[in-house]
């Protein structure tokens, strides 16, 4: 099996600077950890935020800490520093390979969705944002490491597209479809339901995009490691 990680980014259409962060790091006892994180702040920088949240649950997960208490160690860490002023919206997704399972850990009101078997599920178990509370449990779904097996993360800025026009995205719908016409890619999933959601904000996106596409496909050709990155400046 070959497990792929891909992400797709784009500003809100009216600041310099985006308040996502996506961070990707390998797991010490083997697999990889996909972090997306937004920040919001009185006063602060949002990416200034985003990026310290990521940072911090990273570290924790590079030392062995399990992701739930990574996450939770980090968000009594920011309470404690800003006294509840300040929260961030946190999705991690995780692929263990000593427990074989892929979690998704989410501290945000956006749901992850998981496509299997032709099928597309919304994880939406309510949780809070880091930040809040001295101790912000996430809400925690483990599936096992299988092929055809889908797992998209999203920022805020992708769920509500289309909200200025009254639409609606149809995430379910509009990712059940593109998997049935075709096998595509990690990046291929995640460039398309950007480029749809920025479509839908009329090509001027009103808040921060940000896609994380977790896929595990069938078999690998070789046992080489690669990543990937493009960024535009």
């Amino acid at each position: 099996m070959e497990l792929r990680i891909a992400v797709a980014k784009i500003n809100n259409a009216f600041l310099a600077k985006s308040g996502d962060t996506v961070e990707i790091i390998e797991r010490p006892n083997g697999g990889l950890s996909a972090v997306l994180a937004d920040g919001q702040a009185n006063g602060l920088s949002n990416k200034g935020i985003s990026t310290m949240t990521s940072h911090r649950v990273i570290g924790n997960i590079s030392e062995g800490v399990r992701d739930g208490s990574a996450i939770r160690a980090v968000s009594s860490r920011i309470f404690a520093e800003h006294n509840g002023h300040v929260q961030a919206s946190l999705t991690v997704i995780s692929a263990d390979m000593q427990s074989n399972t892929i979690l998704v850990s989410r501290n945000s009101p956006v749901p992850v969705f998981v496509a299997s078997e032709g099928q597309v599920d919304c994880l939406t178990t309510e949780c809070e944002q880091i930040g809040l509370q001295p101790d912000s449990t996430p809400a925690i779904v483990e599936l096992p490491i299988q092929p055809g097996l889908v797992v998209v993360a999203f920022s805020d800025g992708i769920y509500s597209a289309g909200k200025q026009s009254q639409q609606t995205f149809e995430i379910s719908t509009t990712l059940e479809s593109f998997l049935d016409e075709q096998e595509p890619t990690a990046q291929e999933i995640a460039d398309f339901l950007l480029n749809q959601a920025v479509r839908m904000d009329n090509d001027r996106p009103q808040d921060d995009m940000s896609v994380v596409v977790m896929t595990v496909s069938y078999q690998s050709p070789d046992q080489i490691r690669r990543m990937n990155v493009t960024m535009p400046f």
